[in-house]
């Protein structure tokens, strides 16, 4: 078997990451990967993940394929929607209560957490630079995110993000005061947007 041909097709077909259960489905045992990694024909980024080494890293990919139990919120939201001029320092997903992220996650993440109920709340797809999709919280649960944590945000932060926000053309009023009700922000919500509409 030529391993990294089959290697390059399974990175091809997602995203540039090799995942080793992948590799493993296509006869390549965590083993030869390590062997692989060893002799520098493939980069592992954290355990059980893997890179070509001609290939740039989609870190936003990496961070969402080690688990389901994590949605990307706040800032990196606001930068993957467009609402926020620069690459956040550190990437934020929100996991919900009771949830323990892996190591890798939490060394690279700031991590919020909410009631189960309220976790998929908004939840969609959106594309990395790189082209990429994976999951984060919609406009308006990020909205609604950033005002229920303004106090752990920079205050630069939270004002561009409502004021570009309030200028947006494809908001959604009526999503965004359903979400607000649901997550307990709607009158501090209200506070901020009659000032900025």
């Amino acid at each position: 078997m030529d391993y990294i041909t089959e290697l390059t097709d399974i990175s091809k077909a997602h995203g540039g990451i090799i995942e080793s259960r992948i590799a493993a489905e296509h006869g390549i045992s965590k083993a030869m990967l390590h062997k692989l990694a060893k002799e520098n024909k493939i980069h592992r980024i954290v355990k059980g993940q893997y890179i070509l080494p001609d290939y740039l890293q989609d870190e936003l990919l990496a961070i969402n394929n080690r688990s389901n139990k994590i949605i990307f919120s706040h800032e990196t939201a606001l930068f993957l929607h467009g609402i926020s001029d620069r690459t956040p320092f550190e990437h934020t997903v929100t996991a919900p209560s009771g949830c323990i992220p892996s190591r890798s996650i939490k060394s690279e993440c700031k991590i919020y957490y909410i009631k189960k109920d309220l976790f998929d709340l908004g939840m969609t797809k959106l594309k990395t630079p790189a082209g990429n999709k994976v999951r984060a919280y919609d406009l308006e649960r990020t909205i609604c995110d950033i005002v229920r944590s303004r106090n752990k945000l920079g205050t630069e932060i939270f004002f561009s993000a409502l004021k570009m926000y309030a200028a947006d053309s494809l908001r959604d009023l009526n999503k965004l005061s359903a979400y607000a009700k649901q997550m307990r922000v709607e009158k501090v919500l209200r506070q901020y947007l009659e000032v900025l509409l």
